[in-house]
């Protein structure tokens, strides 16, 4: 149903909004300000009404000078009439016009000329001509009143259009748009409990309630479409050629990925890797009966799905590797997701069939029960029981990819400028910024001036899979590209430009719009969001500082912290790079207080120096499980102990001994456990607690003791309480730390 806001209401009608909320209130119309809503049959209703109101007043009001000109100027006629025979001495109050005035004057000025004599007649024409002359001075002082006042209505008619802000807007700039001074702004922010001074950004919500209040409106600036960003044009579907599938292995952790992969291009990738996890995206190319299929390696650990994601996104087959002694497990279901979301078919691998407790027909179950019904079963996913361990069905896989390659008929147009996806990124010491990327479309070369986000440069350098240098990339070929003025972000489309020229125009403008996104993101203090933390009750932080070897795996470790933070602890990374960590990462750890994470990397000299002369905790790590555990103890260690009652003792009153200057000593027999002078006592009068806090003092005989053990008698005075009788019960307890 189409809506209308009270503004633009109020526009139609040519009143201000704060008039046209009163007279809907007046009609029992609640409506909470100028951004309300009303139906369209609602706003026709009422703009009808309130024309018809309208009508007889505005008439009269352009219509009065000339009706009331006309009916006064009767008025004199008559007058004059009236008091033709009337006496010449006799003063006729007639109201004249400026006009009618002058006419008068003429005549009596041509009168003194001829020389006529009027004897008192000329000192009342005098007077008469000076109050005439106030008369005109008054009319037109009123007459400018009115004009000035029309142009106040005017300008503030003119003004009435509504002003864009962005969501944070600086109170000096705010104060500029709506004509209001800034100490005026102050002012009202002040009222609302909010101090700012005229250089800080206030909200979109609170300048639209000062702007209210001065009937001005305001709106959200709509965001501005990325116009002259990259237009990626078509290809005509004769200038396509078949291209090689881009194929990802995905799959639970320890499942079998990377040793299916290592049996397919007879590599062995498993060795390298830092506990036997796939921590990087890797790419390669294979060969299958003279065909060429690229593999991407996506990691299994459940931390980084993002990198998984973004390999699903460029891929046009998942292979989904399940153990066959293990089944579906839950990185395997978010592969499933991933895959389904990506809308690319999928082919299941049953690995580790060489092993005594694999069940192939149990896999097939789980698969089933999560929306994957295998051929087998009479469904269309194809399902290939392999070993990678012993090389069993490995042709039959590749044979299977290859067939259902051909069915998607995937094409590409070669002769075209490059595009692609930035599979993966990292800054290297002797050669810059390092990215890995696969060709989509079109064919990349050297010497190509290239954009991948707010990346930006000329291709100086290609390497193969292999490590070797080659001239160009075709489609669907993964290579390694030098060149690029800083690293693009993994997952960033890549575009070959016309010009060098043009692709730093677009990255410039990109990282200036990223800024000024940043900018807008970051949270200044203001009482408003103080008073929010307030109500969440105090949230400590643990910042973290951290530097990864490659882009993919800062984005995983920050997303698998993050996870950590609970109720009581937020885990919060203050700044993340690629490359080792310096000197710059150390200063700013020391003045957040914050820890700093190096992962796959190793800290400058100076850098280590510095953070052992700041005390900034460094450290590094090389598997993630590792660097999660530790985060997960400094936590604890920042959580709010928590505390239980343990009684460790009670004793009986039997006698009191009142002291004056001291007060009442309660004379007790330990009954069972000890009486400690550190620990905390209750007084329990027939089951009712009489009092609960501190011991001041326990004595046997003259002597201040710290304890009393069970069977022995004490003197034990409480802390500013007297009320002791005998039989009293006191129950010693302490409260002690539970362990997280």
């Amino acid at each position: 149903m189409e809506k209308k806001r009270v503004y633009t209401i109020a526009e139609e009608l040519g009143i201000p909004s704060k008039e046209l909320i009163a007279k809907l209130e007046e009609l029992d119309i609640k409506v909470s300000s100028h951004m309300s809503t009303l139906t369209i049959e609602e706003a026709d209703i009422i703009v009808e009404m309130l024309k018809e109101e309208s009508k007889p007043k505005a008439k009269p009001k352009e219509e009065a000078p000339k009706e009331e000109r006309h009916k006064e100027t009767e008025k004199i006629a008559s007058k004059e009439e009236k008091h033709k025979d009337a006496p010449k001495n006799e003063k006729i109050e007639t109201k004249k016009y400026p006009e009618e005035e002058k006419a008068e004057e003429k005549i009596e000025e041509k009168a003194e000329n001829k020389g006529e004599n009027f004897g008192n007649k000329d000192k009342k024409s005098k007077k008469d001509k000076k109050d005439k002359h106030k008369q005109n001075v008054i009319i037109n002082t009123e007459s400018k009143k009115l004009d000035t006042k029309e142009s106040k209505e005017e300008k503030s008619e003119s003004e009435e259009g509504i002003i864009q802000l962005d969501n944070t807007v600086v109170v000096g700039e705010f104060a500029n748009l709506i004509k209001v001074p800034a100490t005026q702004v102050i002012m009202s922010l002040m009222k609302m409990g909010i101090m700012a001074n005229i250089n800080q950004n206030i909200k979109f919500e609170t300048a639209e309630k000062i702007a209210y209040e001065h009937d001005i409106l305001v709106e959200l600036k709509p965001q501005e479409e990325e116009t002259e960003d990259i237009i990626i044009e078509n290809d005509q579907e004769e200038d396509l050629s078949p291209r090689p599938p881009i194929v990802t292995v995905m799959g639970h952790v320890d499942h079998g990925k990377t040793s299916l992969l290592d049996a397919i291009r007879n590599t062995k990738v498993t060795d390298r890797e830092a506990g036997g996890i796939t921590q990087h995206i890797g790419a390669s190319e294979v060969y299958v009966k003279g065909k060429k299929v690229v593999f991407l390696d996506t990691p299994g650990h459940e931390a980084f799905t993002q990198m998984r994601l973004r390999g699903a996104q460029v891929t046009d087959i998942a292979v989904l590797v399940v153990a066959a002694d293990d089944g579906i497990m839950p990185q395997t279901v978010e592969a499933i997701s991933h895959a389904k979301a990506a809308n690319i078919p999928i082919i299941v691998a049953i690995n580790k069939i060489d092993k005594p407790t694999a069940n192939i027909e149990r896999v097939r179950q789980e698969l089933s029960n999560n929306g994957l019904l295998v051929e087998e079963w009479g469904g269309s996913i194809v399902d290939v029981p392999v070993s990678a361990k012993k090389g069993e069905n490995i042709d039959k896989l590749l044979e299977m990819i290859q067939i259902v390659a051909e069915l998607e008929e995937l094409k590409a147009n070669p002769n075209r400028p490059a595009v692609g996806t930035v599979i993966e990124s990292n800054l290297d010491k002797g050669r810059g910024a390092v990215a890995t990327v696969i060709v989509s479309n079109g064919t990349l070369k050297v010497g190509d001036p290239i954009i991948a986000g707010t990346a930006y440069g000329k291709i100086r350098a290609l390497f193969n899979d292999k490590g070797q240098r080659v001239k160009k990339a075709t489609p669907s070929t993964p290579v390694e590209i030098l060149g690029l003025n800083e690293v693009p972000l993994a997952g960033d489309q890549f575009v070959v430009m016309p010009s060098e020229k043009a692709a730093r125009a677009i990255g410039e403008k990109r990282r200036e719009k990223q800024r000024d996104e940043q900018m807008k993101a970051s949270s200044k203090i203001t009482l408003e969001d103080l008073f929010d933390k307030m109500q969440e009750g105090e949230v400590k932080e643990l910042n973290m500082v951290l530097k990864a070897d490659v882009q993919g795996s800062v984005e995983a470790i920050r997303q698998s912290v993050e996870k950590i933070s609970n109720e009581e602890v937020q885990l919060k990374v203050i700044h993340s790079g690629v490359g080792a960590v310096t000197d710059s990462d150390i200063m700013l750890a020391s003045a957040s207080n914050a820890i700093v994470i190096g992962f796959n990397v190793r800290p400058a000299a100076s850098a280590a120096a510095m953070a052992e002369r700041e005390q900034v905790d460094l450290r590094t790590y090389r598997i993630i499980y590792e660097l999660i555990e530790d985060i997960e103890k400094a936590m604890k260690g920042m959580l709010e102990p928590e505390y239980k009652e343990v009684v460790i003792g009670q004793a009986q009153v039997r006698e009191l001994f009142k002291v004056s200057g001291l007060g009442t000593i309660a004379g007790s027999y330990v009954t069972d456990g000890k009486v400690s002078r550190n620990a905390k006592a209750r007084l329990v009068r027939n089951g009712i607690v009489i009092y609960d806090g501190a011991i001041s003092s326990v004595r046997r005989f003259k002597d201040d003791v710290k304890e009393v053990n069970r069977g022995y008698e004490c003197g034990i005075m409480l802390e500013n309480f007297n009320d002791i009788k005998e039989e009293d019960i006191i129950e010693i307890y302490e409260m002690q730390e539970i362990e997280r």
